[in-house]
């Protein structure tokens, strides 16, 4: 409930910034007395698109936080929290990356890292992930999150959905236009947009946004690969990745939050491969030249 209750907030407020952003630029008034003002709807478009992309990456590590429960280790207090911080700082010194956050929540086996920048990221790790995988196991999946910072992930994601959202916007709204024209070609007293612009400007927003999570799951899938070979490299050899990823097939794993899926190391598949956020763990193992 917290979690759904969050999300809902989450997106309200970013809704809220957004209408009053689009408002003080005036590029909410696309459609004019002569017809839709195709540039300013782009912008409109854009504002939206990205500024939601980026807005949520900006909120992403309190978020995460908040959501999963997430406690940052600031002073280790276990033999576990020790090696964990000391495992996640020389796998970073490795990758080139500052030391980012640590923490650890309670939870079904999982692992995320995110983050605004490299210079800004937290690795998150379950309590259930830690005692159901041996330490070489483990550090392979802290090795699989530090690739994801190392590899700017989580900004390069937000872009492509900074992008695909930008074109669901423009896009619903065009063929709203349109439609709505096309209905109302012989009402010469009606100004402005109908029904027919509502109506088919959301359906089109639909049936766009679907399409749209097709083409992020695809890079998704894409950037957990590089991660695994990321991860590879850091431990100098594939095995412990593929033993990791054995693991978490026969291992009961929790998604993580919708806003989360695509940053965990398991979880945010879907009965469509193609709107999976993460490939077949068998095609992950087979690509590190597992079998």
């Amino acid at each position: 409930m917290k979690r759904i209750v969050l999300f809902l907030l989450t997106n309200l407020a970013v809704m809220l910034v957004l209408s009053v952003v689009t408002s003080l630029l005036g590029v909410n008034k696309f459609l004019t007395a002569n017809g839709l003002n195709v540039g300013m709807l782009f912008v409109f478009a854009a504002v939206i698109g990205f500024g939601g992309a980026f807005i949520s990456l900006l909120m992403s590590k309190t978020m995460a936080k908040w959501s999963t429960g997430a406690q940052v280790i600031t002073h280790p207090s276990t033999s576990t929290e020790v090696w964990l911080v000391d495992s996640v700082a020389r796998l970073s010194k490795k990758a080139g990356l500052p030391m980012p956050e640590v923490a650890i929540y309670d939870g079904e086996p999982n692992a995320f890292a995110t983050g605004a920048s490299k210079n800004s990221s937290l690795v998150a790790v379950s309590t259930g992930l830690l005692q159901s995988m041996s330490r070489e196991e483990a550090e392979a999946v802290l090795a699989h999150e530090v690739a994801h910072i190392a590899n700017g992930d989580m900004v390069t994601l937000t872009l492509i959905q900074g992008v695909v959202n930008t074109f669901v916007v423009f896009l619903s709204r065009i063929v709203g236009y349109v439609v709505d024209s096309f209905l109302r070609r012989n009402d010469e007293e009606s100004s402005g947009p109908g029904i027919g612009y509502m109506v088919t400007s959301i359906v089109c927003e639909i049936v766009f946004g679907i399409l749209a999570s097709i083409i992020v799951a695809w890079f998704s899938r894409q950037r957990e690969f590089r991660a695994d070979a990321g991860a590879a490299g850091l431990m100098g050899t594939p095995v412990p990745m593929q033993n990791a990823l054995r693991r978490l097939g026969n291992l009961h794993t929790e998604p993580l939050p919708q806003n989360m899926a695509a940053s965990g190391i398991a979880g945010g598949s879907s009965m469509m491969a193609l709107f999976a956020s993460h490939p077949p763990l068998e095609e992950r193992i087979a690509a590190l030249g597992g079998r």
